[in-house]
């Protein structure tokens, strides 16, 4: 690593408590005490972030498709090993898409291109955590 690359800063602010400051200079709350939960902990960060990166790619792929994507959501479940380090063994993630006349083929093709070519936070976990992705579309 060299100095030009992004850096995250983590803060210790208290019991506990953290604030992380992103590459870009913006701040998160993060919380590892798992009774008061203020904030995210770092494992339930990572759930968001699988689902936003897979998630920007999807909605990025369909409105070129010129799919008329109403309203799009991401669930992310995440299941953790038993033993030590607890790490993510699998991750669900399911989409849920809505508008008039959703193609499920073009659905099915923008998942499949975030999650094999596009989506690095997937790549990442790739290698450790199986990830399982379904969908869903309403008709809106």
């Amino acid at each position: 690593m060299s100095e030009e690359d992004p850096k995250a800063v983590i803060q210790v602010t208290g019991d506990d408590l953290f604030v992380g400051y992103t590459p870009s200079g913006n701040a998160v709350t993060i919380d590892t005490n798992h009774v008061r939960h203020s904030a995210p902990s770092p494992m339930e960060l990572l759930l968001l972030a699988l689902g936003s990166c897979t998630g920007v790619d999807v909605i990025s792929i369909l409105r070129k498709k010129r799919q008329n994507v109403i309203d799009y959501r991401i669930e992310v479940r995440g299941q953790r090993r038993e033993e030590h380090p607890r790490s993510y063994s699998r991750m669900e993630v399911h989409h849920i898409i809505t508008g008039p006349n959703i193609s499920e083929q073009s659905v099915a093709q923008a998942i499949e291109l975030s999650e094999q070519k596009y989506c690095s936070v997937a790549a990442t976990f790739r290698p450790t955590a199986e990830i399982v992705s379904s969908f869903e579309i309403i008709e809106g």
